[in-house]
């Protein structure tokens, strides 16, 4: 698929069919996440992979009872390994790089006819606790994964001008 049709077609998926994801399909994913960038390309990152049902009903739960999460055949936690670098401008670089690895993964799975929908209304404690995830690390988002039960339609977006500003910021 062109990487533009991707990323027209990217929705959030709150609905998935009750069907396994070929491992090849979820290696893809994986590797796309594998292949993203981040500061001083550390990776500083891990990606726990829930695929037992029981489990993953107890990352919905913990994601404030959001049941869809947990009727995805896979749940993806995006984990940082260390919090502690800070970029030059001041913003922490594990949530810019597993950002853009999680992106990385959302674009991947529409490219595998797969759906997924960013998942940050969690409890972090709650988490860390079912997938045993140590208390130096930090979940920064969740990712079902699966088939969508149905598409839909265009995505409502704002125009390139009223969000984009040349050579100066402007309200």
């Amino acid at each position: 698929m062109e990487l533009e049709s991707v990323i027209k077609e990217r929705q959030s998926v709150r609905a998935y069919e009750d069907r396994p994801i070929p491992e090849e399909k979820l290696q893809k994913v994986l590797e796309s996440a594998r292949l993203a960038p981040s500061a001083n390309n550390r990776q500083p990152w891990k990606f726990v992979v829930v695929k037992e049902d029981k489990r993953r009903q107890e990352v919905a739960q913990a994601a404030n009872y959001q049941t869809f999460v947990g009727e995805a055949p896979v749940v993806i936690a995006a984990v940082a390994t260390n919090t502690e670098h800070v970029m030059s401008c001041g913003v922490p670089s594990h949530l810019v790089d597993l950002a853009i690895a999680v992106d990385h993964m959302t674009l991947a799975a529409v490219n595998e006819g797969l759906g997924t929908c960013w998942i940050g209304a969690f409890s972090q404690e709650k988490v860390k606790k079912i997938l045993k995830i140590p208390e130096r690390c930090r979940v920064v988002a969740l990712l079902p994964l699966g088939y969508p039960k149905e598409k839909k339609g265009a995505k409502i977006r704002k125009s390139l001008s009223e969000i984009v500003c040349y050579e100066t910021f402007q309200e």
